[in-house]
């Protein structure tokens, strides 16, 4: 399981209205994508943005952020995205009441479960 962390630069000038407006757009691209389990969309008090997706494979992100999206990011925003990947150990889901970990990266193991 990886954890993928993209940044960018909001354009200057764009409150946090506008950036929520901007992002809105792009979750049917996403709701799309069947090998993205989550994202969760992100704006710091710094004018970067971006979003922490959780995908199967380091491959299938690789694919949800081709050269073709890093490029429409860098024109639409003005910023070249910043991307990391993270391999997922341990999932703490308070709002689940559980513990996963990841032994090996394919196969997730329950741990705890209220």
């Amino acid at each position: 399981m990886i954890v993928e962390l993209v940044l960018f630069r909001s354009p200057p000038g764009m409150d946090r209205a506008a950036v929520l407006e901007d992002a809105k757009h792009t979750i049917p691209r996403w709701r799309a994508n069947k090998e993205l389990l989550r994202k969760h969309y992100l704006l710091g008090d710094d004018g970067y943005g971006g979003g922490l997706y959780i995908w199967p494979s380091r491959e299938a992100a690789e694919r949800g952020h081709d050269a073709a999206w890093q490029a429409g990011v860098e024109k639409r925003t003005g910023s070249k995205p910043v991307i990391r990947y993270f391999d997922l150990l341990i999932l703490l889901d308070n709002e689940k009441g559980t513990i996963t970990e990841w032994l090996e990266p394919d196969k997730p193991v329950l741990v705890a479960a209220e």
